[in-house]
């Protein structure tokens, strides 16, 4: 039976309850995680969202993405091991490094991103062993704290969400998986975990321990252009002024065929010009084809298949649009529903 996640998060419309609903039907076919992507643009709340689902659900695991150094160290453990309680033990933590982009959204003084997302997740893993614990390091200080209980699980996972090169060395060393990002394609996902193996065995570590995870961008529907129209608003998202310039040029880097330096310009103008419609328009559909799985059911499963290929163990899907979330469910349920949702 082959391992599959559900995502979600990223629409805004959906609130928290609904998202929940749909966590809940992803359980009843079996999916192995509920994913939940904290955004910059500012949508719902990892810990609401999340102390919702577990209130859902009752076998799925669920994480989250969470940026470093928006909350403190301390607050980041607390709330983790809050959750993990509340879960009966089903949470995992996907911190991010907090890029220069980050730092000037939430009025930071920005500081070298690898070595914050390093101390954070020591830091963190640290506090949740429950003992007095003492941290000094460059972006963590401090002294002498502890838990005001005793977590559930002394030890929960955490998988780096990395993109550039760095961040995706820094996941071969200290994570216990790498979960890629969104918006890539298979030849960029089989670059990026040469350069994570490479990291973990330099680092003494066993390759076949370590966990690999990818968020997987789904528009499923009956006719190709109508799946790939469906989903350009997702793939124009990681284009604008805002994200452009922590995801572009990582993701090029590392070698992802689909983005061009020649169109990068044509995206600004477009914005510039007319906001988000008219960079969506400004998308080339060989955007959407290359970095994402859309179109008819078979060539949806085919293009996931394409992740697992090269090395993905647990493809996590995200829908483009309501509408096709319970189809997307059902085509890659690991278990078939037969029976109606609770009421």
């Amino acid at each position: 039976m082959e391992r599959v996640g559900f995502a979600t998060g990223y629409d805004a419309s959906l609130t928290n309850r609904d998202m929940a609903m749909w966590m809940a039907e992803a359980e009843r076919r079996g999916y192995e995680i509920g994913f939940f992507s904290e955004t910059i643009e500012l949508n719902r709340d990892s810990p609401t969202a999340l102390a919702t689902f577990s209130l859902a659900t009752s076998k799925l695991t669920l994480g989250t993405t969470q940026i470093v150094r928006l909350r403190s160290p301390l607050v980041m453990a607390q709330t983790l091991a809050s959750l993990d309680e509340m879960s009966g033990g089903r949470i995992m933590l996907a911190p991010g490094a907090c890029t220069q982009t980050h730092s000037k959204r939430h009025g930071l003084e920005h500081i070298n991103s690898s070595v914050a997302l390093r101390e954070y997740v020591e830091a963190i893993r640290l506090i949740l062993t429950g003992e007095r614990v003492s941290y000094h390091g460059e972006a963590v200080n401090f002294d002498d704290v502890e838990l005001g209980f005793e977590p559930l699980r002394k030890y929960i996972p955490m998988y780096l969400p990395a993109t550039s090169k760095p961040g995706l060395r820094l996941a071969g060393k200290i994570a216990d998986g790498v979960l890629l990002n969104a918006i890539c394609s298979p030849e960029y996902s089989a670059n990026a975990l040469a350069i994570v193996r490479e990291s973990a065995e330099e680092a003494g570590r066993d390759w076949s321990e370590f966990k690999v995870a990818q968020l997987i961008n789904c528009s499923v529907e009956d006719d190709h252009d109508a799946a790939v129209q469906a989903i350009k608003w997702e793939v124009a998202s990681k284009l604008d002024p805002i994200q452009l310039p922590f995801i572009a040029g990582p993701k090029m880097r590392v070698g992802e065929p689909y983005i061009r330096e020649e169109d990068i310009p044509v995206f600004e103008e477009a914005w510039n010009r007319g906001g988000k419609e008219a960079l969506i328009a400004a998308v080339p559909d060989s955007y959407v084809e290359g970095m994402t799985a859309s179109g008819t059911p078979d060539e949806v499963l085919a293009r996931v298949q394409k992740f697992r290929d090269v090395g993905v163990h647990l493809p996590i899907l995200r829908p483009a649009a309501a509408h096709q979330t319970e189809r997307l469910l059902d085509l890659f349920a690991p278990a078939k529903v037969t029976e109606p949702a609770p009421a």
